[in-house]
Parts: structure tokens; sequence; C-alpha cells
């Protein structure tokens, strides 16, 4: 996979994984609930980092943590803000209810439009108003999900498309287009290969039953 986003010259920003790996250090940065949990998450990383080449490690290390875009439209300027867990921290978790206020803040903080992350693995898009009267915009908080390893139940890849045109604004909230594709994909023969790889079976049901 990492040999492929560099040959198609993706631009990628780094999660906590790749961080893990890019330092080669047995360490993740993730929120495990249980012992098991952790000492699967040791097993995972260790068997990575066994495989990852020196070449894709210096690629990993460099990644950067955020990529920033900004728009002029309609005369407006909409800036749009890449991260993995959020803008403060790799490995922060940005739930669909976490509180309104805090995360308004944590976008006005970032300056930013619309944030884009992930980590959690579970979709979803929140529209947030701010300011009043005259001053009043809308923000957008947007999980993009996991390409392959969803925890929102629907096995499906998954992915999200942003629209923008020459109507999109801050000011209107309907003017930027969200949309979460799904896609098929053979979670069966993925769920096979973890189970003949050293790595815990316990991995391939979550692939199965995505969670």
């Amino acid at each position: 996979m990492i040999q492929e986003i560099r040959k198609r010259g993706i631009p990628t920003i780094a999660g906590n994984y790749d961080e893990g790996i890019g330092l080669n250090i047995n360490e993740c940065g993730c929120a495990y609930k249980t012992e098991e949990d952790k000492s699967m998450g040791k097993v995972y990383i260790s068997f990575t980092n066994e495989i990852v080449h020196d070449a894709e490690r210096k690629y990993l290390r460099n990644l950067p943590s955020q990529i920033r875009v900004e728009f002029s439209l309609n005369q407006h300027k909409i800036s749009l803000l890449l991260v993995h867990g959020s803008p403060r921290k790799i490995n922060k978790y940005l739930f669909e209810d976490r509180e309104e206020l805090s995360m308004i803040r944590i976008l006005e903080q970032s300056n930013v439009d619309i944030l884009c992350f992930g980590h959690t693995h579970k979709p979803y898009h929140r529209i947030l108003k701010t300011g009043s009267g005259s001053e009043v915009r809308y923000r957008h908080a947007i999980n993009t999900g996991s390409v392959g390893k969803p925890k929102d139940g629907d096995i499906r890849g998954g992915y999200v498309i942003i629209e923008l045109d020459e109507h999109s604004t801050v000011f209107n909230e309907d003017s930027i287009s969200v949309a979460f594709i799904r896609f098929e994909y053979d979670v069966e023969a993925a769920a096979k290969a973890v189970e003949d790889s050293p790595l815990p079976n316990a991995y391939a049901e979550m692939l199965r039953k995505a969670y």
C-alpha cells in the first residue's frame, strides 16, 4: 500500500500508526480499552515493523501531520484542513457526540471551515453554526471513516467526496456537498489473509463485523 501511494503521488498525511512505524517503535498511540486489546496491538505493530522496509519507514516518518487547502470561491474564502485525529493531536478521538462548543472551539482555533479527520473509523458529518446575525457562518466537521477497516457495523469500505463550486460559501449551510461513499470488496479474502498471518484472528473478525 505504501508503495502504491508513493507511485501515484497521492498527497497523504500521517496517522498515529504511520508515526509509530516511521519511528520504528512498538507503540501506536492507540487508546486500548482492555489488556487483551493492548496485547493484540503489540503483536500488530511488531509484525508491521518486521515487514516494512527502511525506504518505506523513511517515507512514513516524513509525512506531514496536516494538509491545509484554501479555496477562493464567489469572493469568499473557504479553508479545509486534513488531519488524522485532530488539529491538536494525531491520536485524539473526535467522536460524533462530542460537545458542540468543544468541536466549534477546535475549528475556530484552527481557523478552518472544513475539518476532515478520522482515527475513530466511524464516519459522520456535523454542521456547526457559529456567530450571530450577519456574522453567522457554518463550519463542517467531517469524519471520513476508514477505507478498509470500518468500525460502524458496515463491512464495506468507505470514503468521502466533498464538492465545492462557485456557489459554495460558509454563509449557507447547504452550499457544500458531502457524500459518504461505501463500496464492496472481498472482506472474506482480507479476513482469511489475516488468519494466515501471525496476527491475532480477532482482527479477522473485526473485518467481518466492522467493529
